[in-house]
């Protein structure tokens, strides 16, 4: 079984999960994320960042995400740990502004 690791920015946070599936969506300029591999709950330990991101997409079986927020996604071999991080003021990393189409105000189209 193939696992990815995809790492976008999601108002002001770095999520990183882990899928069966990546792939460019039917809707232009989005990525498909589905079959997202989460943590069993069978241990003693819960990882509250994990199981925020469980809450979060329960219930998904496919989400879309902008390919504009999207840091990188790489094939891996075993599946880690689902966490949401801060944004860090010092990274290099730029989120692109959320409105970058903008029609002319004085087209009528």
């Amino acid at each position: 079984m193939r696992i990815f690791r995809i790492s976008f920015v999601n108002q002001g946070k770095v999520y990183q999960l882990y899928a069966e599936s990546v792939k460019q969506a039917d809707v232009f300029g989005f990525i498909e994320i589905s079959h997202l591999v989460f943590g069993e709950a069978s241990g003693l330990v819960i990882d509250p960042s994990e199981e925020k991101l469980k809450n979060e997409f329960s219930g998904v079986s496919r989400t879309l995400v902008p390919m504009h927020a999207i840091i990188r996604v790489d094939e891996v071999e075993k599946r880690g740990q689902c966490k949401i991080m801060d944004l860090d003021g010092n990274a290099n990393i730029t989120p692109f502004p959320s409105h970058f189409y903008r029609p002319d105000k004085g087209s009528d189209s």
